[in-house]
């Protein structure tokens, strides 16, 4: 396995935002097969049986270069080398990076949907983070009532035609990144709690907080693109500024 980063002049990735603490890369996951060679050079065994289980090249291929951009990365955050860094998971799946066995003092999560993806690391703090092609080819209607909540429901019948499939994704998004930074996955009821009012009228960011776990506050934001719907949630720290938003920053989890 290699043991030095990955050139910049030969990388698929590059920065995508900042916010706050965290870094936010796009992933370029298109087919070329240069990159797809490199990546999978960075894999492991493990890593590398698992993309063989997939069966369509596609997958396969997402799967090989945004795991080997997450590897280069944080070998990079990490002063390590990748035959250094393994990963393993928490209690329902989140994987966390371990370095010559020690869990390392970082936070990552990735998405991806057709042919990019998004990579968020951060020094502090739980993190998660969603990307999502917009396709009208899905029963937005009924995924809305298996996970929105009745004003979110609300707020997507408002709207018609684009602007539905906008905002439809728009909150699939919000609730998907907050899910993955807490790391329960569908452990917990994805329609049990609500974006902040404050997202529900159009703002793109807020400060949210799950009705179970009130006294952690998340700072969620929109940051998708033209090309694609996208949110990013992260674990605000408890010395940080103290919510500016109001009640409506807040946010309606179950208040």
């Amino acid at each position: 396995m290699p043991t030095m980063g990955i050139p910049v002049a030969e990388q698929w990735w590059r920065p995508f935002r900042g916010i706050g603490a965290a870094e936010v890369y796009f992933v370029d996951l298109s087919p070329h097969a240069v990159r797809e060679a490199s990546a999978s050079a960075w894999l492991n065994e493990q890593e590398l049986a698992r993309a063989d289980r997939y069966l369509y090249p596609g997958p396969r291929r997402r799967y090989i270069l945004l795991r080997a951009a997450v590897r280069s990365l944080l070998c990079d955050r990490l002063s390590c080398d990748n035959a250094e860094l393994t990963f393993e998971s928490a209690e329902h799946g989140k994987p966390f990076a371990v370095v010559r066995g020690t869990p390392a003092d970082i936070h990552f999560n990735m998405s991806d949907s057709g042919n990019g993806g998004l990579i968020a690391v951060t020094p502090e703090g739980r993190i998660g983070i969603d990307l999502e092609e917009r396709t009208e080819n899905r029963d937005l209607a009924g995924l809305a009532e298996t996970v929105f909540g009745q004003e979110e429901q609300a707020a997507l019948a408002a709207a018609d035609g684009r602007d539905r499939v906008e905002r439809f994704y728009r909150l699939w998004t919000y609730k998907e990144a907050l899910l993955k930074a807490l790391g329960t996955g569908l452990y917990l009821d994805v329609s049990g709690f609500q974006v902040p009012a404050a997202i529900l009228s159009g703002e793109a960011c807020a400060v949210f907080r799950f009705p179970h776990m009130p006294d952690v506050r998340w700072w969620i934001e929109d940051i998708g693109t033209e090309d694609f719907a996208a949110a990013i949630a992260h674990e605000m720290a408890e010395e940080s500024e103290p919510d500016t938003l109001g009640s409506a920053g807040a946010g309606r989890a179950g208040v």
